[in-house]
């Protein structure tokens, strides 16, 4: 029992922690909520005026003892409108300022959602389905709006119109007040029950709503592959097999909550009679008048009202409270890039000079994919890294950039610690190229200016030309101006590649890091890239994680990784004469290609 009791508490508590935590990130939500709360006392209040002008009317203005009283009959039916008026007036302001309050404080915990996403580890995002992660910034998001908007206003309208209803029920009749709360009874005592139940299912309602929105936008960026295997049949059938989850998780959590306002009616149906039959009985015993059983009729139904709302209430909050855990979780998810701040160093402009000390790097549950690696890049070199697929190579071009920091060992550029570098600073200097650089819905120029935000267009004019890109850009059909569409998928694969090294050449790094940027790139079009590349490179330090034998070849020096450690380096003439190397079965897999 006493664990029972514990686990109860606990549950509470947890839901009402989480309503502390998502203030504490929205602390908006906060503002100005001592005039609300005074609204709603007012609201609350206003609405048993009625039903005191009623009884007062019927027992002093129609029956008094000197007969019917049309004066006082008059005063009371200008109370009664009075305070309709001012508890229409009392509910629209309160309801505004709560609106106010809830969509700004969410607006704070859906940017802060947003921007922390970008923070979080790239192994979290990789691993966290993209669905789910939008779902988190915005329908999860929307479920806590509502619920604050709506759920939240009705809550404290009802919970204050109960208290007033029902300490004026005692006065007029104790035995009526008991009689109304006896029925209802059985309606409150299962409220932690179905809190309970309710918090899991909709804790699972949210959840299946992300794995949909995965399901579904999955296939719709892969149209061209679903297309191209054939393969519509087992993608509708992974679509269809989401939307069942979330229909069964969606039609538990509803079943419990039909059960619960099926329970709130008939408690309500129970209290009406109630009130009736003993009423009347106490009406024939003298103990109450015509006026007061009316007057009680009237604040059984302001009290009725509010109970059956409380079980749509529960619901709301339920899922609202199911979403805003999935939105904390994303907020205290730690980010493993963290911004040194006022605290960090900048790089001074110029060549990097690279370091490598005993770095070792494992993905979590795996083994170490860089073992103790140990490395001096020279600034203003050219280098050229090695190595089969899985052997480590993409993996040192994230930690040189600070994608992803060492689990051991320490990354330095121009002799500073990358985590004590400002980001600032450490973006301006440091630039990578990807393989398959992300292009956004918009121009030519928008993605461009990734690069140099304050570039203009002549800027990116002249970095084409100087790219030899100049005539490229002007056989597009609207120049710099062309819609680039999503994901770039009106350009082909090169020219993607192509808008990718522009971005980079217009951001003038100090070290420049290219995951094989021309290898989606037609040989012709490779050879005059190569041939920017080398202005690009000439000044700066470069490290280029080679996929060709012409790349490797042009290199200042080449380090060859296998399996996780650099196991030769040096210039590509004096690493190929080494026969039975790694290097050496590279270079002829390579020229085994090429013819």
């Amino acid at each position: 029992m006493t664990s029972g009791t514990r686990m109860d508490t606990g549950e509470e508590m947890a839901a009402f922690e989480t309503i502390r935590r998502g203030v504490h990130f929205s602390p908006e939500l906060k503002d100005g909520i001592g005039w609300t709360l005074v609204l709603a006392v007012i609201a609350s209040l206003g609405q048993v005026v009625v039903p005191i002008a009623v009884q007062q009317t019927l027992d002093h203005g129609l029956n008094g003892p000197d007969g019917p009283d049309v004066r006082f009959t008059v005063l009371m039916g200008i109370l009664a409108a009075a305070a309709v008026v001012v508890t229409s007036l009392a509910s629209y302001a309160m309801t505004s300022r709560l609106f106010t309050a809830s969509e700004r404080g969410l607006a704070t915990l859906r940017v802060k959602a947003f921007r922390h996403v970008h923070d979080l580890p790239l192994l979290t995002q990789n691993t966290e389905r993209r669905g789910a992660l939008v779902a988190r910034v915005t329908s999860d998001v929307d479920q806590v709006s509502q619920f604050l908007v709506f759920g939240g206003l009705i809550f404290v309208v009802s919970v204050g119109q109960m208290l007033v209803a029902t300490v004026l029920m005692v006065v007029y009749s104790w035995q009526l007040a008991i009689v109304v709360w006896l029925c209802f009874a059985p309606l409150f005592l299962s409220l932690r029950f179905f809190q309970r139940r309710l918090s899991d299912a909709y804790g699972m309602v949210r959840r299946q709503v992300g794995l949909l929105l995965s399901a579904i936008s999955e296939p719709v960026v892969g149209a061209a592959v679903v297309r191209s295997y054939a393969v519509e049949p087992r993608t509708q059938a992974r679509i269809d097999t989401a939307i069942e989850a979330h229909k069964a998780a969606s039609t538990r959590a509803q079943g419990f909550t039909a059960f619960s306002f099926s329970l709130g009616g008939i408690s309500a149906g129970l209290a009406n009679a109630g009130v009736l039959i003993v009423g009347i009985w106490l009406g024939f015993a003298g103990d109450i008048t015509v006026g007061k059983v009316l007057a009680f009729a009237f604040l059984v139904t302001l009290f009725v009202g509010p109970v059956q709302m409380g079980t749509q209430i529960l619901t709301d909050a339920q899922n609202a409270i199911a979403g805003w855990r999935r939105v904390i979780g994303i907020l205290e998810t730690p980010a493993d890039l963290v911004d040194p701040g006022p605290a960090g160093q900048d790089l001074p402009r110029g060549p990097i000079d690279v370091r490598f000390e005993d770095v070792t790097f494992a993905y979590p549950t795996g083994p170490p994919v860089l073992r103790d690696v140990t490395l001096h890049i020279a600034s203003g070199t050219r280098v050229a890294i090695v190595g089969e697929t899985g052997s480590g190579k993409s993996t040192f071009a994230k930690l040189l950039t600070r994608l992803m920091d060492p689990s051991l060992g320490t990354v330095l550029l121009d002799g500073i610690d990358v985590r004590m570098i400002a980001q600032a600073s450490l973006r301006r200097s440091v630039v990578l190229v990807p393989q398959e650089g992300f292009l956004f819905d918009d121009t030519l120029t928008a993605n461009v200016r990734y690069g140099r935000l304050d570039a203009t267009e002549a800027d990116i004019l002249a970095s084409a030309d100087e790219l030899g890109l100049g005539d490229w850009v002007a056989g597009l059909p609207a120049g710099l101006a062309t819609r680039v569409g999503q994901r770039g998928e009106s350009l082909s694969a090169g020219e993607r590649q192509l808008v990718a090294l522009l971005r980079a050449h217009l951001a003038d790094p100090d070290l420049l890091v290219l995951d094989e940027a021309t290898s989606a790139v037609d040989p012709a079009l490779e050879m005059r890239i190569g041939r920017a590349l080398e202005r690009l490179m000439s000044g700066r330090t470069s490290v280029t994680i080679a996929h060709r034998l012409s790349t490797a070849e042009n290199a200042d020096e080449v380090v060859v990784v296998d399996r996780g450690r650099i196991v030769q380096r040096g210039p590509h003439r004096d690493l190929v004469r080494e026969d039975g190397s790694v290097y050496a079965g590279l270079h002829a897999s390579w020229v085994a290609q090429s013819g």
